[in-house]
């Protein structure tokens, strides 16, 4: 039997019709040569989310946004359950999360191409191996989100048990009840593929929205550092940097394109720099691989960032001469001035959730810092930093470059100047959860009322630390246990 794959598969494993799935739509095309394969590793739906949705919920639920009620009333009930942290957020009656929605049909997609791939017609053995390995880079990089939405973070003593996400690595529409792998399981599982795949890719991507070796790399490399196997974590980030060093990826400088006549410039009043990387979708420039999200108001599509404002504990973090403040503003989205001088961060409609060179810096340094090589890491952030503000103001101060425990979390706040409002900061609150250097944390929600008062909300450790699985999902699971 001749194996297929649709162009364009329109489907959802949370809930679908084996017949639908088994007509072929007509004028679709069918996967049988290499080259046939090789476009679909170029389907947009791998590198970029137009609705507001998948990464969303992870910029609802971290703790440095707060929320103005006058305007984030007006999104959805999905948005004020994730904000307030609530057990249960979608209904029987509700949607998929996109999360779900838009990733679950993607490893059908990508199941096929990496069992199908090396025995389509044409091609070399050398571009098969390599797009399998395109196709294995980017399922690691699926179950990584779902690992950090679904399962438990991730503790070497307990992972064996602690219930992950399902693991899925066949494209068989026959398939409908499945069972939920261990956290364990699920990150050797990421490993296993970021490995296989890191030896057949190529050095330099065609294009950044492709898996590259420097991404596999950078990537295995993070899910070794959010395992604590620093050690491994360290060399894989070093090869990461060298593979990046003949390309075309790069730090913007915000001394230049935020100076004057800066390509980021001129300041609009509505969105900020009109020309910079966060409002303009296809900038590839600090892409490493470049996955991106519509970061903007609530549209419809279940989720948005109306009323999100940067909680005043993480403005403090910034010096006044921090560039990257201009990617806020103290206006209301109606330009009327926020009562509380409440920062709104306006520069950056797509945020970039792929693996950015920024973040890569961070990742090592963090890594570096662990392993007590407290220069190497600050040089690493001392990097960042001087491309974010004048290079007077850029370095650290020598209590904190030298003391490990203080440069960890000055590490961890470099992320959040960097990252706020993008749901980077979910993925860290996880972590810091079990880290004993950040032990009796507490997170909290603050949403701005119009009266002048304000309601606190605390996130209930650790239950609300992963999303249930949603109705969708459980009822063609039954048996299936679920999160707390």
């Amino acid at each position: 039997m001749r194996k297929i794959i649709y162009i364009t598969i329109m489907m959802s494993l949370v809930a679908c019709k084996k017949s639908f799935l088994e007509v072929v739509p007509l004028g679709s095309q069918i996967a049988v040569t290499t080259d046939d394969y090789d476009k679909l590793m170029n389907d947009p739906a791998y590198y970029i989310q137009s609705y507001s949705g998948g990464w969303q919920e992870p910029v609802l639920m971290e703790d440095d946004v707060a929320a103005e009620a006058t305007y984030f009333n007006q999104g959805s009930p999905q948005m004020a359950k994730l904000f307030q942290w609530q057990d249960v957020i979608y209904l029987q009656q509700d949607p998929s999360p996109w999360a779900l929605t838009i990733w679950l049909p993607q490893i059908y997609s990508l199941n096929k191409i990496i069992n199908e791939v090396m025995d389509a017609s044409g091609g070399t053995d050398e571009q098969k191996r390599s797009i399998r390995a395109q196709a294995l880079a980017t399922r690691a990089w699926t179950y990584f989100q779902f690992i950090n939405y679904y399962g438990k973070p991730y503790v070497a003593a307990t992972a064996a048990t602690d219930p992950g996400f399902p693991i899925i690595v066949q494209a068989d529409v026959n398939v409908k009840i499945f069972t939920r792998a261990s956290v364990q399981e699920v990150y050797d599982f990421m490993i296993s593929d970021l490995t296989a795949a890191i030896a057949d890719l190529p050095v330099t991507p065609t294009i950044q929205t492709r898996m590259s070796k420097p991404a596999a790399e950078g990537l295995l490399a993070k899910v070794y550092l959010f395992m604590g196997r620093n050690n491994e974590a360290l060399p894989l980030f070093n090869a990461a940097f060298a593979d990046l060093a003949n390309g075309d990826t790069h730090l913007y400088d915000y001394n230049q394109t935020l100076g004057a006549n800066g390509s980021f410039l001129p300041l609009d009043v509505m969105i900020g720099p009109s020309q910079g990387a966060g409002n303009n979708l296809n900038d590839l420039t600090e892409a490493v691989v470049s996955k991106i999200f519509y970061n903007g108001p609530f549209n419809g599509n279940q989720l948005g960032n109306n009323g999100l404002v940067l909680a005043p504990w993480a403005a403090a973090l910034f010096k006044p001469s921090d560039l990257r403040l201009q990617l806020y503003t103290d206006r209301n989205p109606d330009q009327s001035p926020n009562p509380g001088g409440r920062l709104r961060k306006y520069g950056v409609q797509w945020s970039r959730i792929g693996l950015q060179l920024p973040e890569l810096y961070l990742l090592r340094a963090e890594c570096k810092a662990r392993l007590n090589d407290l220069p190497g890491a600050t040089a690493d952030v001392q990097t960042l930093r001087e491309h974010r503000m004048p290079v007077a103001d850029a370095g650290i101060p020598a209590v904190t470059s030298g003391n490990q425990a203080a440069l960890i979390r000055f590490i961890f706040e470099e992320r959040i100047r960097e990252f706020a409002a993008e749901g980077y900061r979910w993925f860290d609150m996880r972590r810091q959860s079990v880290d004993p250097l950040f032990a009796g944390q507490v997170f909290t929600h603050t949403l701005y009322n119009e009266d002048g008062t304000f309601t606190t909300y605390t996130l209930n450790q650790p239950n609300r630390l992963v999303l249930q699985l949603p109705p969708a999902l459980m009822n063609n699971n039954p048996g299936m246990p679920n999160n707390p």
